[in-house]
């Protein structure tokens, strides 16, 4: 059984590698660096060293696997985000459409559901239908928003301030990474799933920006208050940052065209997982902020 893992030192990917290592499996990696892989790990998993944005590389480097679990690796910054994730996928879709690969498990997001007009999440929309246009069993796992996107903004935290363009008071599920790579994990291990299917992975319960703030004031010890801006204000923070237009757009899609969603699948027993964003906060944000 030959499990290919991209983006094996991300948030998700290590926590999958880890336990594929623990269960037994010697895991096929696809890499840009192998030297960002920790030496332990590096000595028992087969490394394929290329650029995930070459279709030739992906396709030679995925053939003959049973499953592959795919991250798109596209940044978000990127001129052109849904164009990228298009190609970069592009020799996934084919080897899945050939009969290269018998399995994908693919990182999808909550909003995929709405196909169009939630910015950068439309790609992973793209994918997930052309995936499931090719014989391969597939599993779309659409994950709600990671706890880890709140160390992107210390500086803000630091100065006391959450700041978000979501209607404050509006619940969205929020889930650890560590907890999609183990939800990740047990799928790819499990070889009875066929078809086309769908997952949530929605964490342990939905929170508005303004629980978050008060869980965040808490595990931080300091007030940390909410800044509620609009889709503009964002725009013109982002164009200052020297972002182009298209990651602009495809950015503030993804608020933008998800604020009146409610996801597709419900919160029930498959979809909920069990990381509280305090427990992660204290794990993970107070020392990132305590050091910084």
């Amino acid at each position: 059984m030959t499990i290919v893992v991209t983006t094996p030192t991300g948030h998700v990917g290590s926590r999958v590698v880890r336990l594929l290592l623990q269960a037994g499996v010697r895991p096929r990696v696809l890499v840009r660096d192998p030297a960002r892989l920790d030496a332990a790990t590096g000595e028992r998993v087969e490394v394929r060293r290329g650029d995930l944005t070459d279709a030739a590389f992906v396709r030679e480097a995925i053939a003959g696997a049973r499953t592959v679990f795919w991250v798109d690796p596209t940044p978000h910054t990127v001129e052109d985000p849904v164009g990228t994730s298009r190609r970069t996928a592009s020799g996934l879709v084919e080897a899945a459409r050939a009969g290269d690969v018998a399995r994908v498990v693919l990182l999808s997001s909550v909003g995929a559901e709405r196909r169009r007009g939630a910015g950068h999440i439309d790609a992973l929309a793209w994918i997930e239908e052309r995936l499931d246009a090719t014989p391969a069993d597939t599993l779309h796992l659409r994950c709600g928003y990671f706890f880890t996107n709140l160390l992107m903004d210390l500086d803000g935290l630091a100065r006391g301030e959450l700041t978000t363009s979501v209607p404050p008071d509006r619940p969205l599920p929020w889930v650890d990474p560590r907890d999609v790579g183990e939800v990740v994990a047990a799928r790819l291990l499990n070889d009875g799933w066929k078809g086309h299917l769908v997952q949530a992975v929605h964490g342990p319960e939905d929170l508005t920006y303004e629980q978050v703030a008060r869980i965040l004031t808490e595990v931080l010890d300091r007030p940390v208050r909410l800044k509620a801006v609009g889709d503009d204000d964002v725009r013109a923070a982002l164009r200052s940052a020297g972002l182009p237009p298209g990651a602009v757009e495809g950015i503030v899609g993804m608020t933008a065209g998800t604020r009146d969603l409610v996801p597709e699948q419900p919160r029930d027993v498959v979809t909920t997982t069990p990381t509280t964003l305090a427990a992660w906060a204290y794990a993970r944000l107070r020392p990132a902020f305590l050091s910084g």
